[in-house]
C-alpha cells in the first residue's frame, strides 16, 4: 500500500489519505461481508440475542446489542444488516489509529499506522466486518489509549475530563469482551513504571474514570448475579491446568503470526521488542508496549497450561503495536529504504489476495472432486454457509406450521446455525452437555409433551436412539435435508421426528442453568 508523493507532499494532508482509506476499504468491508454467510459465531451471537438481555453467557452484551440493532434498524436479519454495525465500527477505529499515533508519534506514523492496521486479516477483515465482540472492543481499546495518552502526554490541564473519557472507554471494552481489564492492565504497568508518570497513581481522576468503567459493568454483574455467574464461570474454567505442554506456546505464537499475515506479525514483534529494549525512558513508545504486552504474553504462555488457546484472543495486544509499525515505516520512507516499500507493496498484494479469494469462494460451488491424496478437501468458507435450506426443506415437507413442534439440536453452535437459518419461526432447544447460550435461553420443562424434530450434522440413528430415547415415546428418522453452497450440494443435516417430549429432572425447574 504505496502512497504517491504528490500525496505526501502536495495538498493531501495524511488525514486525507486516512479518510480515503477509511472510504475506499469500507467498500471492500460491505462487498465482503455481503457475499459470505454467517459463521458460526455469528449466527450463533445473532439468534441468541434476538432476546436483548443485559448480558449473555459467552460475553459482555454489547456485540449482542448491535447486531440485534442493525436487524431492527434494516428490518432483516441479511447478513450485511447485523454486520453493518461493525463495518462502521472498524471505519472508526482506523481514525481513531491515525489519531492515537500521530498524537504519540507523529502525523506520518499515523497515517502508516492506520494504512497498516487495515493489512491485518484477523483485526481489519474478521474482527473489523464479522459479528464478532472484537470488534467494539478494538474500537474501545483504542479510543481508551487515546484519551489516556491525551491526559498523560499533552493536555494535562484538562487531564480529569481525559480520565473521565478513558474510564467511559475502558466500560464499553468490557462491555465488549472481558479483555477490557487489559486496557486497566496496560495503563497501570505504564505508570508504575514511569518515574515521569507516576504521580498519576497519587490523582483521584484515575480512580474516577476506574469508577466510571466499573459503573458501565454493572449490567454485566447484575445479569451474572441473576444467573449464577455462569458467565464468569464458563471463563474461568477455561484457566484450570490440565497438563504442561511447555512447547505449545510456540504453536500458539504461530497461530498469532498465521492470523495476522506472518511478514506483518514479524515486523510488529520487532517493534515490541525495540520498544522493551528502550524502557520507560522512551515513555510514549514504553505506554504502547505496556498496553500490548499484556495480551500476548498471557495468552502465549497460557498454551502451557493444556488449555485449548486460539490466536485472536491476543490481537488485542498486537492492536496497540501498529503505531510503533507506522513510525517505523514512516521513517523507512524517509530513508529511502526500498526494502520497506517492497514489503509495502507485497504485504498489500497478499491481503488483497486473500479477500478476493474468499468473495469469489463465496459465489463458486466447491469442487466435489477437490482431492489431495484419498482426503476431499474441505471447503475453506464452510462454516460461513448459511443453513437456508433447511427451511424450504420443513416447509415442503409440513413441517413448520405446528406450534407444538420444536427443534432439538446436539451441539451449540449447530444450535446457532439452525436459530439463525428458521429466522426465530421454530422455537431451538439444545439437548446437550454444552448448550452455551442456549443453556440459559431455553426452557425444556416447557416443551413437555411436545414433539420435535431433531436436526444435526452427521447424526447417526443408533446414537440418536441411544441418546434420546429415553426423552420422546418414540423416534423416526426422516429424509436428511442438503445444504448448498453456490446451487451445489455441500453437505447433509441427518433430521428425526421425535414424538412427546419428556423432560429429565434437570430441566424441569423455572430456567435451565448449564455451568462449563
Amino acid at each position: 500500500m504505496t502512497v504517491p508523493r504528490s500525496w505526501e507532499r502536495g495538498t493531501l494532508r495524511p488525514a486525507h489519505i486516512v479518510l480515503l482509506l477509511i472510504a475506499g476499504t469500507a467498500i471492500v468491508r460491505v462487498l465482503f461481508a455481503a457475499s459470505l454467510g454467517l459463521g458460526i459465531d455469528e449466527s450463533y451471537t445473532v439468534a441468541t440475542g434476538r432476546q436483548p438481555q443485559l448480558s449473555y453467557f459467552d460475553h459482555p452484551p454489547l456485540a449482542w446489542w448491535l447486531a440485534w440493532g442493525g436487524a431492527r434498524l434494516l428490518g432483516t436479519e441479511a447478513a450485511l444488516a447485523v454486520r453493518l454495525p461493525f463495518i462502521v465500527l472498524f471505519a472508526a477505529t482506523t481514525w481513531l489509529m491515525f489519531i492515537l499515533t500521530r498524537l504519540l508519534l507523529g502525523e506520518r506514523a499515523g497515517l502508516w499506522a492506520a494504512a497498516t492496521l487495515n493489512l491485518a486479516p484477523a483485526l481489519a477483515w474478521t474482527s473489523g466486518t464479522w459479528v464478532l465482540p472484537d470488534g467494539p472492543l478494538n474500537l474501545a481499546l483504542t479510543a481508551g489509549a487515546y484519551c489516556v495518552a491525551a491526559a498523560v502526554f499533552v493536555d494535562r490541564s484538562r487531564g480529569p475530563l481525559w480520565w473521565l473519557a478513558a474510564g467511559a472507554c475502558a466500560g464499553l471494552a468490557l462491555l465488549s469482551k472481558l479483555h477490557g481489564v487489559f486496557l486497566f492492565a496496560g495503563v497501570g504497568l505504564f505508570l508504575a513504571t514511569s518515574r515521569q508518570h507516576r504521580h498519576w497513581l497519587l490523582n483521584p481522576w484515575p480512580y474516577a474514570g476506574l469508577a466510571v468503567a466499573l459503573a458501565m459493568f454493572m449490567p454485566v454483574i447484575i445479569w451474572n448475579a441473576q444467573h449464577d455467574w455462569v458467565s464468569f464461570a464458563f471463563q474461568a474454567g477455561r484457566a484450570r491446568v490440565q497438563q504442561i505442554r511447555p512447547w505449545a506456546p510456540l504453536s500458539v505464537l504461530a497461530g498469532q503470526a498465521a492470523y495476522l499475515l506472518p511478514w506483518l506479525w514479524l515486523p510488529l514483534a520487532a517493534a515490541l521488542g525495540s520498544a522493551l529494549r528502550r524502557g520507560p525512558a522512551d515513555d510514549r513508545r514504553w505506554f504502547l508496549a505496556c498496553l500490548a504486552v499484556g495480551p500476548i504474553l498471557l495468552f502465549t504462555l497460557a498454551a502451557w497450561s493444556g488449555n485449548r488457546v486460539l490466536p485472536h484472543w491476543a490481537m488485542p495486544g498486537y492492536l496497540m503495536l501498529f503505531p510503533l509499525l507506522g513510525a517505523a515505516i514512516a521513517r523507512g520512507l524517509e530513508d529511502a529504504r526500498p526494502l520497506v516499500k517492497y514489503w509495502l507493496v507485497g504485504t498489500t498484494a497478499s491481503l488483497v489476495m486473500i479477500v478476493s479469494a474468499a468473495i469469489t469462494l463465496a459465489h463458486l460451488p466447491w469442487p466435489p472432486n477437490a482431492v489431495r491424496g484419498y482426503h476431499t478437501l474441505k471447503n475453506p468458507l464452510e462454516e460461513t454457509i448459511d443453513w437456508s435450506d433447511l427451511v424450504a426443506a420443513l416447509q415442503a415437507r409440513g413441517l413448520m406450521d405446528s406450534s407444538r413442534l420444536f427443534v432439538v439440536t446436539t451441539r451449540w453452535h449447530e444450535a446457532g446455525k439452525i436459530d439463525y437459518a428458521l429466522g426465530g419461526k421454530m422455537r431451538v432447544v439444545c439437548l446437550c452437555g454444552d448448550p452455551r447460550g442456549y443453556g440459559v435461553l431455553a426452557r425444556p420443562a416447557a416443551e413437555a409433551d411436545a414433539d420435535a424434530l431433531i436436526i444435526g450434522r452427521s447424526l447417526p440413528a443408533d446414537v440418536v436412539q441411544r441418546v434420546y430415547a429415553g426423552q420422546f415415546d418414540g423416534i423416526e428418522m426422516l429424509a436428511p435435508v442438503t445444504i448448498k453452497h453456490a446451487g451445489a450440494p455441500a453437505f447433509e443435516l441427518s433430521l428425526y421426528l421425535a414424538r412427546a417430549f419428556r423432560p429429565s429432572a434437570r430441566d424441569l425447574g423455572p430456567k435451565r442453568r448449564q455451568h462449563p
